[in-house]
């Protein structure tokens, strides 16, 4: 016994060839002159395309100023980052440390107590010295670690890493950067606010012609 109906392409969504959707038609491309705000529409005032202009000139402006001034704030910055890891370099040494008493503390400031010790290591000229360094957890006397020392044997932090150059001449290009854009910004922010204040003022002009021809709302 035979299914009634064909089964061959019906066009209904459970047949076993079902008609294709027509695809849904694209949305119309804006020109690029239209996104610019170029071509020729009535409804555009003169004043809409003196903004635009102009926005487009300080745009000009900033991508012919800011990447060579980030070039050289960067480079100045990476140049002294390089010349004082040199001085500290030449100057900071690396020297062990030997506990000597422990149980002592050290006030900085009124808010915070450190637990130190005293220490003694081998100064610049090979001449021990004595100070006090910050504690370990669970230092003894005779622990012994490595210091850095300065040029006047004084305990210090270790030489300027190469990171930390290259980070400070990022942010310096980054700042740079956006010195250059603030200038730029700020113009711009101005010169809207005088276009505003035109474009009001022709919108009133417009409307009071409207109202003289007795086109404007009647109550």
């Amino acid at each position: 016994m035979r299914r009634s109906g064909s089964g061959r392409g019906d066009g209904h969504e459970g047949g076993p060839n079902p008609r294709p959707r027509a695809a849904a038609p694209a949305p119309p491309r804006t020109p690029l002159r239209r996104r610019l705000g170029l071509e020729h529409n009535e409804l555009r005032r003169p004043v809409d395309r003196v903004q635009r202009l102009l926005g487009f000139a300080l745009l000009l402006i900033f991508l012919g100023v800011a990447p060579p001034l980030a070039l050289w704030a960067g480079s100045e910055s990476y140049a002294a980052g390089l010349r004082a890891e040199e001085a500290e370099r030449r100057d900071r040494h690396r020297v062990t440390a030997t506990v000597t008493k422990t149980g002592g503390t050290s006030a900085s400031g009124d808010r915070f107590v450190h637990e130190t010790v005293q220490a003694t290591w081998p100064g610049p000229d090979g001449k021990p010295q004595a100070g006090t360094l910050p504690s370990r957890r669970g230092v003894e006397v005779g622990d012994r670690w490595a210091i850095w020392i300065d040029g006047a044997g004084e305990p210090t932090v270790a030489p300027r890493p190469h990171s930390r150059t290259v980070t400070d001449a990022a942010y310096a290009g980054t700042a740079a950067v956006l010195g250059a854009a603030l200038p730029a910004a700020v113009a711009y922010g101005l010169v809207r606010r005088r276009c505003d204040r035109r474009r009001d003022a022709l919108w009133d002009a417009d409307w009071a012609r409207l109202d003289a021809a007795g086109h404007g709302p009647r109550f």
